[in-house]
């Protein structure tokens, strides 16, 4: 549905639970601390959080690691134990499987879609397992994430699974410049590739030709 504002759809469903007196769990798919930032600030005003940190694509793995502790800092620091963490082990090896022959695409293409659709699955599968209200990702509140397909793969999974998904576009409404505010707040680490080795090569490339 391209032209739907999903800012807007995400604003009337915590809208009807404020008038409904409702307070819904859900499972918000993180990529990292700063990301997650923004958005459980918006967000924990309307759901009971559970974060998920499923991220297959981050490598190497010390990389994914730290992101990780950065997450369980920022949590720890700023919520105490009230919004719990959930991080399936790490297994790069099934992201490798699914777009690695897709290594010499650009950021922002189709290997970035399946990437998307693999994380939002987990997340869905989890959720409905979980018995969670909703699931939800971070993912949108970055500038360089494609919103629309974000949306269109978390709906299309949370109708296979059974279980609502949240629509978003975190980003709008000075969502992104926010979460790069409370990075420095709480000094978060803030990376400069998205998370594969692909992105980090790009990354590169890029820092060399400036």
């Amino acid at each position: 549905m391209t032209g739907t504002n999903y800012g807007k759809l995400c604003e009337s469903v915590v809208s009807g639970l404020c008038d409904s007196g409702l307070r819904p769990t859900l499972l918000l798919h993180a990529c990292c601390a700063p990301c997650s930032s923004a958005v459980l600030e918006y967000l924990d005003s309307f759901f009971d959080i559970t974060v998920f940190f499923f991220n297959p694509n981050i490598a190497p793995f010390e990389e994914y690691q730290f992101r990780l502790r950065e997450l369980e800092r920022f949590l720890a620091e700023v919520y105490g134990d009230r919004i719990g963490l959930i991080s399936p082990e790490w297994d790069h090896g099934s992201f490798l499987d699914r777009c690695g022959d897709l290594s010499h695409l650009p950021e922002g293409g189709e290997r970035c879609t399946l990437c998307y659709g693999q994380r939002l699955e987990e997340t869905a599968k989890a959720a409905s397992l979980g018995g969670f209200d909703y699931f939800c990702t971070t993912l949108s509140v970055s500038p360089y994430k494609d919103s629309v397909r974000i949306n269109e793969l978390g709906r299309e999974y949370g109708e296979r699974y059974g279980v609502r998904f949240l629509p978003s576009d975190f980003k709008k409404k000075n969502g992104y410049a926010r979460s790069v505010e409370l990075s420095k707040r709480y000094g978060l680490y803030r990376q400069n590739y998205c998370g594969c080795p692909f992105s980090k090569r790009d990354a590169e490339n890029k820092e060399n030709r400036e």
